[in-house]
């Protein structure tokens, strides 16, 4: 059995944790109401599973370091909305369009660090 990076740890970490908050947050918005926080729960549930399946392949740097754009990108859209929900204001002024640029920018920059990848793999792995 192969170790993980610390990196890959908390990337699976994270993951797991954000799998969870999201069902906390859709249980709350479901019994409580709120479009926001329903959409902050969203993005946590679809970014979880990411985060879990990039702490366990074997990846080049970029895309690890795409991973970490995608959550830095969620905790500022996520949290922007969560706080807007329960704290009545938002983190900063922008926080969630930065964050949705940078999971979009994250989402990209994996995607062209697989493309790579992949141009850069073995023939074998090329078919």
């Amino acid at each position: 059995m192969r170790s993980l990076s610390l990196s890959r740890i908390w990337l699976g970490a994270i993951g797991a944790l954000c799998g969870a908050a999201g069902v906390a947050f859709s249980a709350v918005a479901a019994h409580a109401g709120g479009d926001g926080l329903a959409t902050a729960a969203q993005f946590l549930l679809f970014h979880a599973p990411l985060f879990v399946a990039l702490s366990l392949t074997r990846s080049p740097g970029g895309v690890n370091l795409a991973g970490w754009g995608l959550l830095v990108g969620l905790v500022l859209f996520s949290g922007d909305l969560l706080a807007r929900h329960y704290m009545g204001d938002r983190l900063f002024p922008m926080a969630a369009p930065i964050g949705g640029f940078l999971m979009i920018a994250g989402w990209v920059g994996l995607a062209v660090m697989l493309l790579l990848a992949r141009a850069n793999a073995p023939p074998a792995l090329n078919d």
